[in-house]
Formats: structure tokens, C-alpha cells, sequence
């Protein structure tokens, strides 16, 4: 083929569709433009982000605002009214000076958020511990101070607080089981009614209401007697003796009066009498 035969086929090929050369340069012109769009791009994200940052800060601003305009209408009003502050305000506003750290209530989910039950959120304030003392009067009730013994004792015997008692009574069956009463010195009426010396209320109503029978204790002879009442309908009997004099007791003694038996229990006698107290 001649030379101009090959320019011929060159130009046609130059004119017909584009060179090598000329694809690479398009292809690099792509690839710097593409480099290029990134940048932009990056740089406008960043724009929008400072924009939705300035949008929060206005809306931080307008809640304190909104805060101190409610704070300033509930002055006004005499009350003391806390405006609820929003979830961006309360996340930026720091802590106070001396605050307690948070961190260990940070981070953690409510219960069934994967944290622990009540984690994150304030515990309740511990009451103070309250100390109980006695008042000044409060000893008084148990008959104050108990005082101390010292040296030899010393018992006062000046009078007696009540008749002496010399024996018992003890209720052994029937009503009133297991009840006592008490024998006094001298002579001692037996009935159901309370002016009765020895008064067996526990509601025999076979016993008589007034002096059925007698019980006498002797201090000179340290002895007791018993006397039945002749008088009355029913019939009183010691052990398994119905006197009808006076006869003496011994302890351990069971006296059957209606439905009631009593045993004697003596408390003086041969061996103990209130006159061995010699203040007496």
C-alpha cells in the first residue's frame, strides 16, 4: 500500500471514531471528575450536619426560655412550679459542682432492655435513723430505780398490812377447782356471799350464803378448830366424820360442804406463829 493510501486509512479512521489517545484522555477526565465529587459531597453532608446542629441549639435555646418564662409565671403566682425540661436540654446541662457521679447507673436499660431492674434510674433517699429515749417520767411506771442492799439487813416489822394469814383452803373439787382462799387469826364465817370471812363464791348454790360453818384459829394454843353451823339445812362433814361440835383440824384435812371440797392447808401451828416475830 502506498503512503497515501495510509494517511487516507488514518484519517478516515481519525474522523471515523476516536483514537486511542483520545479515549484515555476522556477515561482520565472521568476518573478526576469523579475524585472531585466526593470531596463536594463529603462537604455538603458536614453543611447539612451543622445545620441539624444549629436546628438543636435553637431548640435548647427556645426550652430554656419556655423554662424561665414558666419559672417566672409561677413566682409571680406565689408557687413553686419546675418546668419540665426536655431530653436535649437535660443532656446537655452538666451536673452541679460536688454532685455525686452517675456513671454507674449510665448506660444500663431499664428491665427488659438488658440492664439491670432499676439501673440508670435515682434510688430512693435513705431515712435518717431516729434514736428512741426514754422520757423523764418513763422509769416511773415500773416503780423507779431499784436500790442497791448494802450492809446487814434490815426488815421493818411495825404492823401488819393485813390480817395475818395462819392456813389456806384449797379448792380440791367442784366449782372453783383448784382456787384457794385464805384463813385469818381468830374466828372465820364459811358461806358463799362476800361479807363471809372466808367467802366460797365459785357458785355452789348448795352452800349456805352466810356462816354454814366456822373456822378458828387459837394463837395462844396453835391449834385450829372446826365448827359446823347446827343451824343450817345441810350438812357438813369432815373426812368422813359429820361433827356436830367442834372438832380440830389437821392438815390435809377435807371438809365436804354441798357440792365443794376443801382441803385445810395450815400455814401456823406447833412449829411457826406470827407472836415468835418479837417486833409483833
Amino acid at each position: 500500500m502506498s503512503e497515501d493510501e495510509n494517511r487516507n486509512d488514518g484519517a478516515g479512521r481519525d474522523a471515523g471514531e476516536p483514537g486511542v489517545r483520545t479515549q484515555l484522555q476522556r477515561a482520565l477526565r472521568t476518573i478526576q471528575g469523579e475524585v472531585g465529587e466526593a470531596p463536594a459531597q463529603t462537604a455538603g453532608a458536614g453543611m447539612r450536619t451543622a445545620g441539624d446542629a444549629g436546628d438543636d441549639a435553637r431548640t435548647t435555646l427556645i426550652a430554656h426560655k419556655d423554662a424561665g418564662a414558666a419559672s417566672d409565671a409561677s413566682a409571680g403566682a406565689g408557687g413553686d412550679v419546675t418546668a419540665p425540661a426536655s431530653p436535649a436540654s437535660a443532656a446537655a446541662t452538666p451536673p452541679p459542682a460536688g454532685a455525686p457521679a452517675a456513671a454507674s447507673g449510665q448506660g444500663q436499660g431499664a428491665p427488659g432492655e438488658g440492664g439491670a431492674p432499676g439501673a440508670g434510674a435515682a434510688s430512693d433517699p435513705v431515712p435518717p435513723t431516729r434514736i428512741m429515749r426514754p422520757g423523764p417520767g418513763a422509769g416511773a411506771a415500773g416503780g423507779g430505780r431499784t436500790r442497791l442492799v448494802r450492809g446487814p439487813l434490815k426488815v421493818s416489822r411495825s404492823e401488819f398490812h393485813q390480817d395475818p394469814v395462819v392456813g389456806w383452803l384449797v379448792v380440791i373439787g367442784g366449782p372453783g377447782l383448784g382456787a384457794f382462799r385464805p384463813i385469818f387469826e381468830g374466828n372465820n364465817t364459811i358461806g358463799r356471799a362476800p361479807s363471809q370471812r372466808i367467802p366460797i363464791d365459785f357458785g355452789d348454790d348448795t352452800i349456805s350464803a352466810e356462816e354454814q360453818a366456822y373456822i378458828r384459829y387459837d394463837a395462844a394454843e396453835r391449834r385450829f378448830l372446826f365448827v359446823p353451823n347446827l343451824a343450817k339445812t345441810n350438812v357438813v362433814s369432815v373426812n368422813e366424820d359429820k361433827p356436830t361440835s367442834a372438832v380440830p383440824l389437821q392438815a390435809m384435812d377435807v371438809i365436804t360442804m354441798g357440792h365443794t371440797q376443801l382441803v385445810f392447808v395450815p400455814f401456823c401451828g406447833e412449829e411457826f406463829d406470827w407472836s415468835e416475830l418479837t417486833a409483833l
